[in-house]
């Protein structure tokens, strides 16, 4: 904000210097609006080609360059004839209106259209990238919009570069800079000097897989367990809870008073089902609990 009112407009006649207060007013509007995002909206013809919104007027204050790559190849004329000039909310809009369409050459272009909204879903195309190589100048510091992210751009040695500002990469020094050279996102990591970290590179991202492994996994383990349980019904009873019940088995099976004297072992009552072995076991186990 103070950058922006610092700027004296170039032109001295009354009418540039009205546009420009307005223009100034309008910014510092938009301002506020940059702790939740911008809302641009880009056309497909060029790489610095947006709708003119009131956001778009901050970068033109400051002289910071706006860029995408989200182009239509010029090779593929059944693309360009359906995109046209038009920006990515009136393609939108045309492809709805067309789909829903009696002419069989409207339904088609909105087809195509729609084909191209797919095909390039990563908002970068290669012919874009081409083209941004060529947009952007050497050491120049400029904003590339994509995938509704806004990203520092700058040109190093002919090679395209965004400044890392992923959480994942906080506390490695070395990670800075993370070129863009193709549009799968296949990039390489650089530090301040733009030397290679590619190292450090893999060890974040191995790192940052395995901790997403983990938690996918510690989440389904809790889901399944869950699903165990409601399935089970109540949970198996604990060692006390075990001695308890057995403890009450024998006293109800216990002979009366008057039965004739019998050994320790014979005094045992047999339970159904367990074998001999089994029931000293538990026996023991009784009365270690209960002592």
């Amino acid at each position: 904000g103070d950058c922006i009112l610092s700027i004296q407009p170039q032109e001295n006649s009354e009418a540039l210097q009205l546009n420009f207060q307005q223009n100034v007013n309008d910014a510092m509007t938009v301002l506020p609006k940059l702790s939740t995002g911008l809302d641009v909206n880009v056309r497909f013809t060029g790489v610095s080609d947006f709708e003119y919104t009131p956001e778009c007027i901050v970068f033109d204050l400051l002289n910071i360059p706006l860029y995408h790559g989200w182009l239509v190849d010029p090779q593929s004329s059944e693309a360009v004839q359906a995109v046209g000039k038009l920006s990515y909310n009136q393609l939108v809009e045309k492809i709805i209106t067309c789909k829903h369409s009696s002419d069989p050459n409207l339904v088609t272009g909105g087809l195509l259209a729609e084909q191209f909204l797919e095909s390039s879903a990563a908002q970068l195309t290669y012919h874009g990238l081409c083209e941004l190589m060529a947009a952007v100048n050497e050491g120049e510091l400029s904003v590339f919009f994509r995938n509704n992210h806004f990203s520092t751009l700058i040109k190093h040695k002919g090679h395209l570069y965004l400044l890392v500002t992923d959480q994942g990469f906080l506390q490695e020094e070395k990670v800075i800079w993370e070129s863009l050279h193709n549009v799968e996102g296949d990039s390489c990591f650089c530090d301040s000097d733009f030397h290679l970290t590619q190292h450090m590179e893999k060890e974040a991202s191995f790192g940052s897989l395995q901790q997403m492994q983990q938690r996918q996994v510690d989440q389904d383990y809790m889901i399944a367990l869950s699903l165990q349980q409601q399935q089970q019904g109540p949970l198996p009873m604990s060692d006390l809870e075990l001695a308890r019940q057995l403890q009450k088995e024998e006293y109800q099976q216990q002979p009366p008073p008057q039965a004739p004297p019998q050994s320790p072992e014979q005094a045992r009552p047999q339970t159904a089902g367990r074998p001999s072995s089994e029931r000293r076991q538990r026996q023991k186990e009784l009365d270690c609990v209960l002592l």
